[in-house]
């Protein structure tokens, strides 16, 4: 893997761990960190090393604070009467669709550590990761409307996470209200709150559990999944057999009952 400006990375027993490293910006993105997760992504595509990915923020003001407004070219589009350089606002080349693994294409999973505060563009990151954790003094909250625009993406890609009502209250206030970790947890936009201290090792424990699947066994059920919260459980149910047929390895499934009949139980963790 390349070296990078804005990211650190590094991969270990399956995992890949990627880090937003523009602490002094509080890991907002610019145009080079988008080209970098755009380019991560998509080479994650065909890394048979890696079978899960962990995506954090460095430090720990921060995971993400959406585009960085003090970019050089982000203040030039503000200046336009036109969004990035296009002929009328009909034509949008939306900058959130190169920061996240799904609108890449990458079907491993991705599990999401927040450290800080997450907020307006980094919902792209945290709405298209699979299983989302916070650090206990982790915030979530959406500026857009504070600052004269629009909450749109947003808000349409929270859905897939938490209520309207959630959605809408957070979209609504802005930045007169932040969502603590532990209101993130009790409405299910994350799935564990831990000590900041110990938020690098709960994410290890999950992504080695998920990355000691077999591949087409975790991407067929996040392919499953995803299809049903975005079409609805009758639109996903005519994929189904396709999604089961691909996903599908016999020689896998023979070893599955193998081990089900003659090895150990494991012994589960209670959340």
């Amino acid at each position: 893997m390349t070296d990078f400006e804005t990211l650190l990375y590094s991969e270990s027993d399956g995992v890949a761990w990627v880090t937003l490293n523009r602490p002094e910006a509080l890991n907002s993105f610019d145009t080079t960190m988008r080209e970098e997760l755009r380019g991560l992504w998509r080479a994650l595509r065909s890394n048979d090393d890696v079978r899960c990915v962990v995506l954090t923020g460095a430090g720990e003001r921060a995971f993400c604070v959406g585009i960085d407004r003090n970019a050089d070219d982000t203040y030039v589009v503000f200046e336009r009467d036109t969004f990035y350089g296009t002929s009328n606002n009909y034509m949008y080349d939306d900058p959130g669709l190169d920061i996240g693994p799904k609108a890449n294409d990458l079907w491993k999973p991705v599990v999401c550590a927040v450290n800080g505060m997450a907020c307006g563009g980094a919902f792209y990151m945290l709405a298209e990761s699979d299983i989302i954790i916070a650090a206990d003094h982790a915030t979530f909250f959406d500026p857009h409307v504070t600052y004269g625009q629009a909450a749109v993406y947003e808000p349409m890609k929270l859905l897939q996470h938490i209520s309207l009502g959630n959605v809408l209250r957070l979209s609504l206030l802005g930045a007169r209200e932040r969502i603590s970790a532990q209101t993130a947890l009790q409405i299910g936009l994350v799935t564990e709150v831990v000590p900041a201290e110990g938020l690098h090792d709960a994410a290890a424990w999950l992504a080695e559990g998920v990355a000691s699947l077999p591949p087409n066994v975790s991407s067929g059920t996040l392919r499953a999944a995803w299809a049903a919260s975005e079409l609805g459980p009758l639109g996903a149910r005519a994929m189904a057999p396709s999604i089961l047929s691909t996903a599908t390895d016999k020689e896998i499934m023979r070893q599955g009952n193998e081990a089900f009949a003659n090895q150990p139980r494991i012994t589960p963790r209670v959340r």
